[in-house]
């Protein structure tokens, strides 16, 4: 088997476990709302950090192996593997606006990835990883905040992914920058960039997880595909020298993919969004005051009412016998109002 050939199988590999993980972390979001960021007590949680891992593993590897340009557009592929398996698996089908919404992302996703031209030898100096860190904490805390504050669920959730995504992108460029590091004539040991990375992955995995929590599996996964390779690309252009292919019409044609899996991530918060109106428009329709059934009349009132009312005649009839049943009669009409 050739590098190359390894590299696509390693990345389809890989896509398929971001998928599983990622339809795990949505099934323990609906289980545990309580605990939308690290629900530890979920042994399915657990499994899903696992296969994430697996995942960033095997695209590792790929990298290794392939070129950036045919490793990268394959990550895509993680969401046109979640929604068939999550409806295989789970039960959880999604809609057609979903498909066309994930589709589209995935296509101008790849179709932007596929235009990049990246180098491998060059890396970032301290101040420059400095600036970068900087700036990647501000952009992740400040989507977060804004999430807190948004009151619409699917946005709120959009906008967790996006800053997930935005963590592991910039994970992946400090990821690259140590690799060349270590693979240069004086390789170092650069403890910060290494915790910047694990800060960047274990942030990246609670955000992406309180993402799916009311969110569904296709808009959050979606986003964090597209985001993550997107703001790792946009550091490759403006830090590592990288530049789109075909000159002037490859970055016309990077920029209409951009719009195309814009356009996706639209339509995927838009099925959303349609989707938790029609969940409010039918709970409030099933809160409407059920109706009592007739009321069974009360056996002591009908006893009441069959009774003498005071005025109305008692007729006891003629009896026959002694005087004693005479004035018995007599004191009964008399108590009756009778004549």
């Amino acid at each position: 088997m050739s590098a190359l050939a390894l590299s696509v199988l390693l990345s389809l590999v890989s896509a398929v476990a971001y998928a599983s993980g990622a339809i795990l972390q949505e099934h323990v979001a609906t289980d545990t709302p309580a605990r939308p960021y690290a629900p530890l007590h979920h042994g399915l949680w657990w499994a899903a950090v696992a296969l994430n891992g697996l995942g960033a593993a095997l695209h590792v590897v790929a990298l290794a192996y392939g070129p950036l340009s045919v490793v990268q557009p394959l990550g895509a592929l993680t969401i046109v593997f979640a929604l068939p398996m999550a409806a295989l698996f789970v039960g959880r089908r999604a809609g057609r606006t979903a498909w066309r919404g994930a589709l589209l992302a995935s296509v101008g996703l790849a179709g932007l990835l596929a235009l990049t031209e990246g180098t491998d030898t060059h890396s970032l100096d301290g101040g420059e990883r400095l600036v970068l860190a900087a700036a990647t904490f501000g952009t992740v805390g400040l989507l977060f905040l804004v999430a807190q504050l948004v009151g619409r669920p699917a946005v709120r959730s959009m906008l967790l992914a996006a800053s997930a995504g935005v963590a592991f992108g910039i994970a992946s460029v400090f990821t690259k920058t140590v690799a060349v590091d270590w693979t240069s004539d004086r390789p170092t040991v650069q403890l910060p960039s290494l915790a910047v990375i694990a800060v960047l992955a274990a942030g990246g995995l609670l955000l992406s997880q309180a993402s799916y929590r009311g969110a569904g599996l296709a808009g959050p996964l979606a986003t964090v595909t597209v985001v993550n390779p997107v703001v790792a690309a946009a550091v490759g252009l403006t830090l590592f020298g990288e530049e789109f292919r075909y000159g002037a019409l490859g970055t016309a044609l990077a920029l209409a993919s951009g719009v195309v899996a814009a356009g996706g991530l639209i339509l995927l918060t838009t099925e959303r969004l349609a989707a938790s109106r029609a969940a409010r428009q039918g709970g409030a329709g099933s809160s409407a005051p059920a109706v009592r059934p007739p009321r069974e009349p009360d056996r002591a009132s009908e006893a009441d009412a069959a009774r003498a009312q005071v005025g109305e005649r008692v007729d006891v009839g003629a009896v026959a016998g002694p005087r004693t049943h005479l004035e018995m009669e007599m004191r009964s009409r008399a108590v009756a109002g009778g004549s």
